[in-house]
């Protein structure tokens, strides 16, 4: 297995480390019409609006993050993969895992939108956000799948697409702090992979308000490619931020 392959195919690569091309989840639905009196251009425009452009309005921006952080889009040119149907995993319970770990939808999505949050680029820790919209309860059952994968994963798994392997070696379930308590639902984990012999650790989290889920995800690439541990904790007032405009 050729983990640079690996690591320069995923959201780790150096490649995306030291680029902020444009990357978007897409997607559509109809949003239905109302027949209360007078409400008919309040109904004509919210028609308008697609579940990735509602996203894209409820995404933090950088002024919000405050702090020195920037908000960046993400480019799909060297991600592990670009849909879930490009990834197999070992396992087959842990599937929600490596789409939460590789920036994917989390389930059967309407839309979904990715953003990098750091204060160095894509050069030191970066916390990674995606916003998953859903219909008809798809939200709640992306959750509990995704709970489901913690609880049964705990060993690791390994996740392949386009040649390449990324193999994790533990996910745990961890205690969500203050910045993920939010939303109807939430869940905080982090996992493990050893790269030439060092061990990197991620957190990651996932907060549901109602029909979207927001997952996050954090990771010191610059890190990983340099052959440093690292533990990489989620930006805190990102979370905050993020979690207040979903609510």
């Amino acid at each position: 297995m050729k983990r640079t392959a690996a690591l320069a195919a995923s959201a780790f690569s150096v490649a995306v480390l030291l680029t902020g091309l444009t990357a978007c989840g897409s997607g559509d639905s109809e949003t239905d019409a109302t027949d209360r009196p007078g409400a008919g251009a309040t109904a004509s425009k919210a028609e308008k609006t697609t579940p990735a452009e509602r996203l894209s309005k409820l995404m933090i921006t950088t002024s919000e993050a405050g702090g020195g952080d920037e908000v960046g889009k993400l480019s799909t040119e060297y991600a592990f993969a670009k849909s879930q149907e490009e990834v197999t995993v070992d396992k087959k319970a842990c599937a929600p895992l490596a789409y939460a770990l590789n920036q994917l939808p989390l389930g059967g999505t309407t839309a979904d939108v990715t953003r990098t949050v750091s204060k160095e680029g894509l050069s030191g820790d970066v916390t990674y956000v995606t916003l998953n919209a859903y219909a008809d309860g798809g939200a709640e059952s992306a959750m509990a799948d995704l709970s489901e994968a913690v609880s049964s994963c705990g060993a690791g798994f390994t996740a392949e697409a386009k040649g390449n392997s990324s193999p994790y070696d533990s996910v745990a379930a961890e205690q969500t702090d203050k910045a993920g308590e939010a939303g109807d639902e939430s869940l905080a984990f982090k996992s493990t992979m050893t790269v030439q012999g060092t061990t990197h650790t991620m957190h990651s989290a996932a907060v549901r308000d109602g029909d979207v889920v927001a997952v996050y995800f954090a990771v010191n690439g610059r890190a990983i490619a340099e052959g440093r541990p690292s533990d990489t904790k989620l930006a805190a007032k990102v979370m905050e931020t993020q979690n207040a405009k979903l609510g």
